[in-house]
């Protein structure tokens, strides 16, 4: 038994590999690699068959991690911030493909049911076919190209009120579906609110612990934990695994660990799904083409059509010109992988029949095949089906506007928060320069983020962490801990991102001078007296500020006896940064309640300044504000940034909060 299972996984693992490494040569997506697997291997064709039983139990995690790192992407707030032009437009796509398609086939003597499903099915575009495709050929900033990536990842979001719906459609009677989608719909709302609830209350304090430890083997069991209770959850409520997972996801999406997360569980989803796409491969049966051909292949073009048809007229009811509105639709008429995922649990929940499945699941595969050829040439088709007036083709070839203005941009990525990290920070806050920064220490993290700095913990070496933080839309990289090792690594990964981005790294000394600059660095600065000084000129100059600009700036600080060396959040050390000797003097947020006695008091009226505290800034709703006035009245929900001794600080938070606290390290 243990040998026939042993030569099923090799042979697994080999044919894999080889159509993997094929279809990333042809570039293909590896998706219809895995796919064909599941077909060459499946019950339908001759040779060898794979046991599908226990593949399609394993395959199942799949789609569950598919659905956690979406909800990694969208929190609740940013969903909010989502409420107009994109949740209307793909809201909009989504339900009236849907019901199109499903109102056509219901007319055609399709059951309901089945109809509805389909429907779903060829509403899903693919985000993996488009990104890609954009990608090669230089249009993922261009406007249609954001708004494009935008809508389909979207999608994935209204996917999931089918992953609950559609499991309830095979349980219930005909005459009580309108029940039990009412009973699923309770349901799925005490799990969104157990989900918050353990999210706000749960999740984050224990990641923060289990961060403290920095242990990325005990992260990475924390993550899986954390995807697989979540889904359990929700599985127990009698809905699906994949919906406990998304609102796991999103709940972590609020977090400061989003990155890590995602770039720990990444492996895991890309292994699983492949995967789930082979138990999908399996279930297409070849011998049927002869008979259904001619209906997948009318599904096909119905599929393709109807979506360029219902985007290109969304869109341009949103007022966007007509052309940008036709490569929208041209890129997302393709169908998507997450079909598959909604065709595999209608056919496990047994709403749609085999002759129907096998129809779905060709029509789609058939549309996939040509979309890429349609992204690729949607200028050149666009402008067939309707020419560009003279000022457009002016604009398409570089002259109009092409910022991107999807996610960060035109920004700068700091890696580490120490020392360095911040001192650079602030240099760049004050030059209104927007940036991202990364760092290990969940202590150091969470009292930056508290006082309204962008920073996320996360490992800056990963490749995957570096996409999350859109490296190939910044302006510069400083790289400020001094972890060598992960400097180097950070440094490869850039070049298969941006190979021309302006790397600015950080060393104690010259022993890895030359190691760092083969590597790509632009600039080493080895650390001496002033490196701090030294590090913010050269990002001011690679920023194009101007030279006497910088001169001044470095003048005033040397002037000011360098306070802004000495403003810091001391973190607890992190594996990056040595430990540092404890300062005399320090920055530290003070976060206000609605029963802080400083609540309704000015500033100018708080003995604070009798400690010789300084209050450097002022966050409120999210927004950071420099020296704020002394006539600035407080309000619930504040942080205050104050800097200057240990002593004096933790009086300031006994005067501010009311509330003795233990001493501050």
């Amino acid at each position: 038994m243990l040998d026939e299972t042993l030569m099923q996984l090799l042979l697994l693992l080999s044919a894999t590999v080889a159509a993997v490494l094929g279809f990333h040569k042809l570039h293909i997506p590896p998706s219809l690699a895995y796919l064909l697997v599941g077909v060459l291997l499946g019950p339908h064709t001759a040779g060898p068959v794979i046991d599908n039983g226990y593949i399609g139990l394993i395959a199942e995690f799949g789609i569950v991690f598919l659905l956690f790192t979406i909800g990694l992407s969208f929190s609740l707030a940013h969903i909010y911030s989502l409420r107009h032009m994109i949740l209307g437009l793909g809201s909009a796509q989504v339900a009236f493909t849907t019901i199109i398609v499903a109102a056509g086939l219901w007319l055609l003597d399709t059951d309901a049911r089945v109809a509805f499903v389909i429907g779903a099915v060829f509403a899903q575009s693919s985000t993996t076919i488009i990104a890609k495709q954009l990608s090669e050929v230089g249009e993922e900033h261009a406007r249609h190209g954001r708004l494009g990536i935008a809508l389909s990842v979207f999608q994935d979001i209204t996917a999931v009120p089918f992953v609950i719906i559609i499991p309830v459609l095979g349980i219930a009677a005909s005459d009580a579906v309108i029940g039990a989608l009412g009973w699923a719909l309770i349901k799925a709302i005490l799990a969104i609110a157990i989900m918050v609830i353990c999210g706000r209350y749960l999740l984050k304090p224990l990641f923060h612990q289990v961060a403290q430890k920095r242990s990325a083997e005990l992260f990475t069991l924390t993550v899986l934990f954390v995807c697989i209770l979540s889904a359990w959850i929700t599985k127990s409520f009698g809905l699906s695994m994949a919906f406990g997972a998304f609102l796991a996801g999103m709940m972590l999406a609020e977090t400061e660990f989003r990155h890590q997360v995602e770039a720990t569980i990444r492996p895991f989803r890309d292994v699983l799904l492949g995967l789930f796409f082979i138990s999908i491969g399996m279930l297409m049966d070849p011998g049927v083409l002869p008979q259904i051909w001619p209906q997948a292949l009318a599904g096909a073009v119905a599929l393709l059509l109807i979506k360029l048809l219902l985007v290109t007229t969304i869109v341009r009811l949103a007022r966007i010109d007509w052309n940008t509105a036709l490569r929208v639709g041209l890129i997302l008429a393709v169908g998507g992988e997450f079909g598959f995922a909604l065709l595999a649990i209608a056919i496990g929940s047994e709403v749609i029949a085999q002759q129907f499945a096998q129809i779905a699941l060709t029509s789609v595969l058939i549309s996939m095949v040509i979309a890429p050829f349609m992204i690729r040439y949607n200028r050149l088709l666009a402008a067939e089906i309707m020419p560009l007036p003279a000022e457009k083709k002016r604009e398409e070839a570089g002259e109009g506007d092409s910022i991107h203005s999807h996610g960060a941009s035109n920004h700068v990525v700091i890696c580490g928060f120490g020392r360095i990290g911040q001192l650079v920070s602030r240099c760049l806050e004050a030059e209104n320069i927007p940036y991202i920064a990364l760092d290990m220490d969940a202590s150091r993290v969470r009292e930056a983020r508290l006082a309204g700095y962008p920073v996320y913990y996360a490992d800056s070496a990963e490749m995957s962490v570096l996409e999350a933080v859109n490296i190939a839309a910044a302006r510069l990289l400083l790289i400020s801990h001094d972890d060598t090792t992960a400097a180097l690594k950070t440094l490869e990964n850039v070049k298969h991102l941006k190979a021309d981005l302006t790397v600015l790294v950080r060393t104690r000394d010259e022993s890895h001078l030359a190691e760092l600059k083969a590597a790509g660095a632009t600039e080493v600065i080895p650390e001496t007296l002033e490196a701090g000084m030294m590090l913010i000129s050269h990002a001011l100059l690679a920023l194009k500020k101007p030279l006497d600009t910088v001169a001044q700036y470095i003048q005033e600080q040397r002037m000011n006896r360098y306070q802004m060396l000495r403003e810091l959040l001391s973190g607890s050390g992190t594996a990056f940064d040595q430990p540092e000797e404890r300062l005399a003097d320090r920055l530290y947020p003070i976060s206000l309640d609605d029963k802080s006695p400083a609540v309704g008091r000015r500033l100018a009226d708080l003995t604070i300044n009798a400690d010789n505290l300084v209050v450097t800034a002022l966050v409120r709703d999210g927004q950071r504000k420099l020296s704020p006035s002394l006539d600035t009245v407080l309000q619930a929900n504040d942080v205050l940034v104050l800097f200057g001794s240990a002593d004096g600080l933790q009086r300031a938070e006994v005067l501010l909060t009311g509330i003795k606290q233990p001493p501050i390290e």
